[in-house]
């Protein structure tokens, strides 16, 4: 799983972990809880690893799949939590932040899913779950966050294409996206219909759903998990 040493991606890793999978614990910087993460893990009854990788280099987050699946003996489920977000008026929006936006969000996710398709391939089918931000197929104009919007909004569309061409391999392939959650930045519960932020565990609900038996005939869905936020 990209992006699991803190926040949603944290959340996710161990809750996978506490249904018995076990977890390839990425990150870039944040080597020390990346390893809390990995112990939270084991202490769960499973194997776990930290991977350090830069997934907004192509090389470096093919290797991160690939090392994932050497060090866990194969690759059934692939998460992509990592992605940057950047909000200011859109006059100021420079190039370097709208291409890390589109590096850090897109492409990241590209480059792992790519590389992990044609293991699941090998191996008999798989999972893949792309976590996405609530509202982005809606189309609107969000001036302050456009870069990461159009993003996430690639993020989907990938999704959307790669489900097609894998499901006949047996591979799903599905976007997860949290709306306001209880470590936004901002919560403008106002604009929410059910008046309250979500909590992790409403998040990884539904990760939990999209690779669970149940969902094994779910694929190139778009699970908004934000309390009616948007519509």
């Amino acid at each position: 799983m990209t992006g699991s040493a803190k926040g949603i991606g944290r959340a996710v890793a161990l809750g996978l972990a506490a249904e018995g999978l076990d977890v390839a614990v990425h990150y870039r910087r944040s080597a020390a809880e990346a390893q809390e993460v990995v112990a939270a893990a084991e202490a769960l009854g499973v194997r776990a690893v930290a991977l350090r990788a830069d997934v907004t280099v192509e090389s470096e987050a093919q290797g991160l799949v690939d090392a994932a699946a050497q060090a866990l003996g194969g690759l059934r489920v692939l998460v992509n939590n990592v992605g940057d977000y950047h909000k200011g008026p859109l006059a100021e929006l420079d190039a370097g932040t709208w291409h890390h936006m589109l590096d850090s969000n897109l492409h990241a996710t590209f480059y792992a899913c790519q590389r992990a398709v044609p293991i699941m391939r090998a191996a008999g089918g798989g999972r893949i779950v792309n976590i996405g931000y609530t509202g982005a197929e809606l189309l609107k104009a969000r001036p302050g966050i456009v870069a990461y919007q159009i993003a996430k909004t690639g993020v989907i569309l990938y999704t959307k294409a790669l489900a097609r061409s894998e499901a006949a391999h047996g591979i799903t392939v599905n976007v997860v996206s949290p709306g306001v959650m209880e470590n936004s930045v901002t919560q403008p519960l106002e604009e929410i219909p059910m008046g309250r932020a979500g909590t992790l565990d409403e998040l990884v609900a539904a990760v939990r759903y999209l690779l669970s038996p149940p969902a094994r005939y779910v694929t190139g869905v778009h699970l908004e998990v934000a309390g009616g936020w948007n519509l």
